[in-house]
Formats: C-alpha cells, sequence, structure tokens
C-alpha cells in the first residue's frame, strides 16, 4: 500500500512538473519581421529564462491583428498562450468593427513594454521630404495619393486618415498585412507614404517626412513635427503583452516580473534601441488604466474622423 501511494503522489509531482514546464507561445498579430514581432523575439529568452518554460514566437497576422488577438481571446487561460500586440487591435479595432470577435474585456493585460511616437516616412526616391510636400502631391493626384497601413483600423491607417481630413485632401488607404509588408510596398511605389514605428525609418533607409509627437524626439532631433509643420498631430503606437482573460492571478504576477526583467536584459535594449522604440514598462495595474485611457482618446479619433470599416 506505501509503495502504491508512493507511486501515485510521485505520478502527481510528475504531471505537474510537466505542466509547470509547458512551452509558452507569445502570439504576435502582425506579421514575421514587423516591430511587434521584433519585440516579441527580444523579450521571449529573457521571459523563458525566468518563467522556467520555453517561451516560443507564433505569427498569426490578419485583419489588422484581429485574426491573432482572436485566438488568444479563445484559447485556455492557463498561461500557455499569451499575446503581443501593438495599440490599434485592442483599442482601434473595438470601436472600428461591429463584427469584431473579441472584446477588450476578454484579456488580461500583463505589462507595457514599449511606446512610441508615429513617424511619417517616404521612399528616397518619391522626392516628398515634408508635409507640404505630402499635402501638395496628394492634391495634385486628386484621389490617386496612395498610403499604406498594417490593416484597416490599425494606427497607421487612422493617423493618416485623420491627416487627411485635416489637410482636406484626398488619399486612397491601401492596407496589408503588417508593417513588413507596407515598407516593401513604399519601397517598391505601390504607396507614397507610411506612418508607423520609426523603426523602419533607418533601417530601411527610407525618409522622414514628420514626426507625430509633441516636441522632436531625441532620436531624430532634426526632424521636425507634425505640429511644426501645421498638423496638430500627436500619436504613439505601444506594444503590450495580454494573457486571456481568466488565467490565474499568480501566473499574471509572474508574467509581469518575467517580462519587467526581460525587458532590463541588455539585448532586449540593444533591441529596442535599434527599433527607435523607448522601452517603457508599465505593470498590470498601470497598462490597464493607461489602455482604459487610449481607447476613450482613439473612440473620440474615429467618431470624429468619420473612419468607417472599408475606407
Amino acid at each position: 500500500m506505501r509503495s502504491l501511494l508512493a507511486g501515485l503522489l510521485l505520478s502527481v509531482f510528475a504531471i505537474g512538473s510537466a505542466q509547470a514546464q509547458s512551452p509558452i507561445t507569445i502570439v504576435v498579430n502582425f506579421g514575421a519581421g514587423g516591430s511587434a514581432d521584433r519585440m516579441a523575439r527580444l523579450v521571449a529568452p529573457g521571459m523563458a529564462d525566468i518563467l522556467g518554460a520555453q517561451v516560443v514566437v507564433k505569427n498569426s497576422a490578419g485583419a489588422a491583428g484581429a485574426i491573432g488577438a482572436q485566438e488568444v481571446a479563445r484559447a485556455r487561460p492557463d498561461g500557455t498562450t499569451l499575446l503581443l500586440s501593438t495599440s490599434g487591435p485592442m483599442v482601434i479595432q473595438p470601436h472600428f468593427r461591429a463584427d469584431l470577435p473579441y472584446r477588450l474585456a476578454d484579456f488580461a493585460p500583463i505589462c507595457l513594454l514599449g511606446d512610441a511616437p508615429v513617424m511619417m516616412m517616404a521612399a528616397p526616391v518619391s522626392g516628398l521630404r515634408s508635409a507640404a510636400d505630402v499635402v501638395a502631391r496628394a492634391r495634385a493626384a486628386n484621389g490617386g495619393f496612395n498610403y499604406g497601413s498594417a490593416g484597416p483600423g490599425s494606427i497607421p491607417h487612422i493617423v493618416m486618415a485623420a491627416m487627411a481630413q485635416r489637410a482636406g485632401v484626398p488619399m486612397t488607404h491601401i492596407p496589408f498585412r503588417g508593417s513588413a509588408e507596407a515598407i516593401i510596398a513604399l519601397l517598391r511605389d505601390d504607396v507614397s507614404i507610411y506612418a508607423d514605428l520609426p523603426g523602419g525609418l533607418r533601417a530601411n533607409n527610407l525618409v522622414g517626412i514628420g514626426v507625430m509627437a509633441e516636441q522632436r524626439t531625441a532620436e531624430f532631433p532634426d526632424l521636425p513635427t507634425l505640429r511644426e509643420q501645421g498638423f496638430d498631430l500627436v500619436y504613439s503606437i505601444w506594444a503590450g503583452l495580454y494573457a486571456p482573460a481568466a488565467t490565474p492571478p499568480a501566473f499574471l504576477a509572474r508574467a509581469e516580473a518575467a517580462c519587467q526583467q526581460a525587458l532590463r536584459s541588455p539585448a532586449a535594449i540593444e533591441g529596442f534601441a535599434r527599433l527607435s522604440t523607448p522601452i517603457t514598462f508599465r505593470g498590470q495595474r498601470d497598462f490597464a488604466a493607461f489602455q482604459q485611457a487610449e481607447s476613450e482618446k482613439f473612440r473620440a479619433v474615429v467618431q470624429a474622423a468619420g473612419i468607417r470599416p472599408g475606407d
């Protein structure tokens, strides 16, 4: 009987250990090679060391991030499936699509990773160098001026729609599956302008048109803000880590601590610098409050601009 009991206890312990060591998948809801994907791959090794489990990154792109977000919203809340998303799918899509297959309440915020002002960019061969150039080219094209985005309802879409509205000129939205595809289209001259995280600027030898910040950034001190160029547009793109809503608090606390520690690693610090994205850690509570404020801000932007699915 004692040997049988010992065997049962050993089996239970083995099962529990196996579950504790189950691989953790970070779903990135945009394509490989983009800024969100690169952030996930920067923090995954550090989180794996702290959580004591393998952490793998999986790309589930499409529908401006909604496909990957839906996947995580429907995942088992056992700590084995997480989401790394930029702000668009979380604080814009809920106000943009009535048929969105998830709600913000379907997620538990773990940590904010980084936050950077939106940069408007063009290809060197375009000849565009300023917001005035963009407006003049768009006015002359009379609807034939294209801008790229990471999908309908993404921040690159919303900020350029706001730009077109402020300038009073028609611009045509061309959506892609993520920032990597949009930048390729920009370099091919399939689109004339793209606005996103500034990391793609130097990596692809693009030209900065303007930064959507209250003041010039230390990273690009010679690049004027859109405000300086006559357009009061201030937007940033942030990235955060989430779990399904019913994930146990004990795991969320461990994941938050792992996220914070991973962001302190030399590899993460160097990598985020290459992305021109300041590391901006916020824990569960602060991140949730920040996200709610962002959601209200973009609700007002979408309504004021009259942006609808299909625009």
